[in-house]
């Protein structure tokens, strides 16, 4: 069955623009970090990945780590909410993962799973995945990312009336993937950023493989309106990786270090992004003009993809882009003087109602409130 077999082109981009449209920045209550979902994968009847023993259950190994990352946050951060989709062993529906996210107004979103490989026992180390099509067709990394989404997504097979749930959508059909170009999700910079925090904090733990941050199309993903990210934390079918993952003090280590990026995350959310001099603002000046210590904008966008400033994304705006890592985030109608930024500001929210004014200065981005 083909995905939204009776929907328009447009209808199916304005279904899924309000199934994923996430809170403006303007509107949070607060621009302080309050409260993380955790999501332990699998559980209940679905087991996850099993071990070629037959000993060891995915859905036992990811409740473990999540439970001792739950209880470190709680111990950490006090004033942080922290709710798990599932604190024991029971079956829990994709799309309620990510309606318990939202229903809590959880500012990240966090879901915990361990990898395998089909009739293989190489492959080992740790991934983080952020929704999204994947760019790496043609590579071998692609295909092996496809299995993976494919066997994580097949779990709505067990649900009742999934095709209706999913909107037709089929893990097994490689065209119900398709649907994952037309959404944009507003939230990906935000994700990608807390997925190369995590990526960089695992690097200490006791599987020290990277195999890198990626976009995949993750079911469990697309209908969250927060940053959100998927953590493989290793190979189930790698003896290695596995023996790791059967310690116990593995898997508080693993723990330990998602600790550790989620700290890095909230300390930035909360208060100011480190940033590289700009790439460039696009504003007509002179070649040898001293340019402003302080800068003011509007932030549309943040993408690991690099966008060319005439792209139609930036609907006529021609976008200052601030390097910052891996990711490239997007600022327009900047400006030296406040008040002309925040004039902008409200005209620019009307075509990109996500976005939200930002000060440069010192080389630091700053949400203005």
């Amino acid at each position: 069955m083909r995905p939204f077999p009776h929907m328009s082109v447009a209808c199916m981009v304005l279904f899924l623009a309000a199934m994923i449209m996430p809170l403006s920045a303007q509107d949070k209550k607060s621009l302080k970090f309050s409260t993380v979902v955790i999501d332990p994968g699998h559980g209940g009847k679905d087991a996850g990945c099993i071990s070629r023993d037959k000993k060891t259950l995915e859905k036992n190994l990811t409740l473990d780590i999540s439970r001792r990352l739950a209880e470190k946050i709680r111990r950490t951060y006090p004033d942080i909410k922290v709710i798990m989709t599932r604190s024991s062993d029971k079956y829990i529906p994709l799309n309620e993962r990510a309606d318990i996210a939202n229903r809590n107004s959880a500012d990240l979103f966090i879901s915990i799973h361990i990898n395998a490989q089909d009739g293989g026992t190489s492959a080992n180390g740790y991934s983080i995945h952020c929704l999204g099509q994947s760019s790496r067709k043609g590579n071998d990394l692609f295909s092996k990312n496809l299995e993976l989404t494919k066997r994580e997504n097949s779990v709505i097979l067990l649900e009742d009336d999934y095709s209706t749930k999913y909107q037709g959508f089929d893990p097994n059909d490689p065209e119900s993937y398709i649907f994952f170009n037309l959404m944009q999700n507003a939230n990906l910079g935000q994700s990608l950023v807390f997925a190369e925090d995590v990526n960089g904090a695992m690097g200490s733990s006791p599987i020290k493989r990277s195999r890198g941050v990626s976009q995949d199309p993750f079911l469990v993903l697309w209908r969250t309106t927060m940053p959100a990210v998927l953590v493989e934390c290793g190979f189930m079918s790698n003896p290695s990786d596995l023996a790791s993952l059967r310690s116990a003090d593995g898997r508080d280590r693993i723990a330990s270090n998602i600790l550790k990026a989620f700290g890095t995350f909230k300390d930035r959310y909360d208060g100011s992004l480190d940033v590289s001099r700009p790439a460039g603002s696009g504003e007509s000046a002179e070649e040898n003009e001293p340019e402003p210590e302080t800068l003011y904008g509007t932030q549309i966008s943040a993408s690991a993809k690099l966008l060319s400033e005439k792209d139609p994304f930036f609907k006529g705006y021609r976008p200052m882009i601030v390097k910052t890592g891996k990711l490239n985030k997007y600022v327009v109608g900047v400006s030296g003087d406040r008040d002309k930024a925040r004039a902008e500001f409200y005209e620019i929210r009307k075509k990109f109602p996500d976005s939200f004014l930002v000060k440069i200065e010192n080389g630091k981005i700053t949400v203005e409130r």
